[in-house]
């Protein structure tokens, strides 16, 4: 993402929860230190000029596209028909970027964000691993992986039993089952910040085994890690941010179609374009 409108980190975040609290203040958890910023993927080396001209023009074609119908309109390139050396080359273009996700049903998809914010490569694989789609599109975040959310999920869940232990785990589930059942596309985020919540082992422990881990998985890196999956239950996730040392510093539960931490903006779309025209030029006429 651009690191110009890269959101602050969200709270500051202090160890909460049974053992988390001693005699003394309690101890801050490290912040993440790493921040990805935008890097331009280098142009390829050793490869005929042909093919780096028929990429580059491939790619004229699609960043000209994308301008024209804008960052909502869902511009696609299709490269399941392009010659080895020409993906390799677009491969090599267009770089990584800070978000990726994977699905495991009902379909395997495989999305990379680019180096290009808001220019997202998308792969649906087959069972026997070969590329059934291979693509690029823009957009904030790749409709199919919200497509699977919703497949995979239930737009209500019962209420689990509650063990022994449990001290906020129903009022907390009673919560996301109304927030849950009263989100409409469009809204803000509900948030529940179990980092900040008094909540014992048995409350988190019901509410993992209530929710479970799904089918899309997302990782954005761009400060720290943020890890991202699916529920049971519709636009219903779970976010966790991890610091540099892989240590959990903030356990959430947002509702939401898609968690704002893993889209991308207006602001890195316009970027993107003009970045990437920029890239094309040197394609086309290397320094």
């Amino acid at each position: 993402m651009n690191p110009s409108t890269l959101r602050p980190f969200p709270i500051s975040v202090v160890a909460m929860g049974p053992g988390s609290q001693g005699d003394e203040a309690p101890e801050y958890l490290p912040m993440p230190k790493g921040m990805d910023t935008f890097s331009q993927p280098r142009l390829p080396d050793g490869v005929a000029p042909e093919v780096v001209d028929q990429a580059a023009r491939l790619l004229g074609v699609f960043v000209d596209g994308a301008e024209e119908v804008g960052f909502g309109g869902g511009a696609k390139l299709d490269l399941t028909g392009l010659s080895a050396p020409v993906r390799e080359v677009i491969n090599q273009s267009l770089g990584f970027g800070e978000v990726s996700a994977f699905t495991t049903a009902p379909a395997h998809w495989r999305v990379q964000e680019t180096a290009f914010a808001g220019l997202w490569r998308v792969i649906q694989v087959a069972d026997e691993g070969q590329f059934l789609v291979d693509r690029l599109e823009t957009g904030a975040i790749p409709q199919a992986l919200i497509d699977a959310m919703l497949q995979t999920s239930s737009r209500t869940l019962a209420a689990p039993s509650y063990p022994a232990g449990c001290m906020n785990a129903q009022a907390l589930i009673e919560e996301i089952r109304m927030q849950a059942a009263a989100w409409q596309p469009g809204e803000a985020a509900h948030v529940i910040n179990l980092t900040l919540l008094p909540v014992s082992d048995a409350d988190l422990d019901t509410l993992y085994g209530w929710l479970g881990h799904r089918e899309v998985s997302l990782l954005s890196r761009g400060y720290g890690n943020c890890r991202i999956t699916s529920t049971r239950l519709q636009n219903v996730w779970w976010v966790q941010y991890f610091n540099s040392m892989d240590t959990l510093i903030l356990n959430s539960i947002e509702i939401i179609g898609m968690p704002d931490v893993a889209l991308a903006s207006t602001e890195d779309f316009t970027d993107s374009i003009e970045r990437l025209r920029e890239y094309i030029a040197l394609m086309v006429e290397p320094i």
